[in-house]
């Protein structure tokens, strides 16, 4: 197989994705409703958890620009990561991961272009999210939305890496659906997504040690800062190292021959 055959299976695995994508729309409305109803509609509560008594609405918008919206970027990330394992997880039980992984494509290959369609597809919902929050008031600098584009890689691979681990674990879409909700809200809430590790430490200590040792806090700084033109090297080095060890430990397990595929029964089962 030359590069072109490489090339022709990630767009065949890109649009398939993104196809998926279109067609089911309530997967993008409920995608941006989530974040949409924090941004919007606790705007005071979160006004008195950072402690600032502030009425002016510019004011407001800064509090947001500062803690929420890259929070909620992270969000909309972590959420599609793990819709996107729940998806891998229907094709397993239907018979399309089998014969996506019995192709003669390296499996690491094939699991690295299903990751990139999923961090793709997220990557244009965080885009139409950021548009909306332009559009509201709540704004970054032009540059910074370019700048996040690498952070948006790197936490989609990171949350995809890791939804495609826990579907190794799980045999029906019925449990996968709770396994989630037991990943999801704790990575969510015990980090920085909403507030700052100064104000969390303040509040908690051990829910501030907790956050600490949340890769996705890691994940959230690095976009934040890079909304804001600014570089946080311990939160790009901590996401890059955790997105790499969650993507070997998910191509491990998904081998036939080692890992929990193989003691589960199968490659593609």
């Amino acid at each position: 197989m030359n590069l072109a055959s490489y090339g022709h299976c990630l767009r065949g695995v890109v649009s398939r994705e993104l196809l998926r994508f279109v067609h089911q729309r309530s997967r993008f409305v409920a995608a941006l409703v989530r974040p949409l109803v924090w941004l919007f509609v606790f705007a005071a509560g979160f006004r008195m958890a950072l402690g600032v008594a502030m009425t002016e609405p510019y004011q407001t918008y800064v509090l947001y620009e500062v803690y929420i919206v890259p929070g909620l970027v992270g969000m909309i990330q972590l959420f599609n990561g793990m819709q996107s394992s729940l998806s891998m997880v229907y094709d397993r039980e239907m018979g399309s991961m089998r014969v996506l992984l019995v192709s003669p494509f390296p499996r690491w290959y094939l699991l690295v272009s299903k990751l990139l369609a999923g961090t793709l597809v997220s990557i244009v919902q965080v885009y139409v999210f950021l548009a909306i929050a332009y559009l509201y008031g709540v704004q970054a600098p032009l540059t910074g939305y370019v700048l996040v584009l690498p952070a948006l890689v790197v936490t989609g691979f990171m949350v995809g890496a890791l939804g495609m681990l826990l579907s190794t674990f799980v045999r029906q879409l019925e449990n996968f659906a709770g396994i989630m909700n037991f990943v999801i809200f704790p990575m969510f809430f015990l980090s920085s997504a909403l507030y700052p590790l100064w104000r969390i430490r303040e509040g908690s200590y051990l829910v501030y040690q907790i956050a600490a040792l949340n890769p996705f806090t890691y994940a959230v700084e690095m976009i934040r800062f890079a909304m804001y033109e600014r570089f946080h090297a311990v939160a790009i080095s901590i996401s890059l190292v955790t997105a790499l060890v969650l993507l070997g430990l998910a191509i491990l397990a998904y081998n036939p021959a080692r890992g929990m595929m193989a003691r589960k029964g199968g490659g593609g089962e």
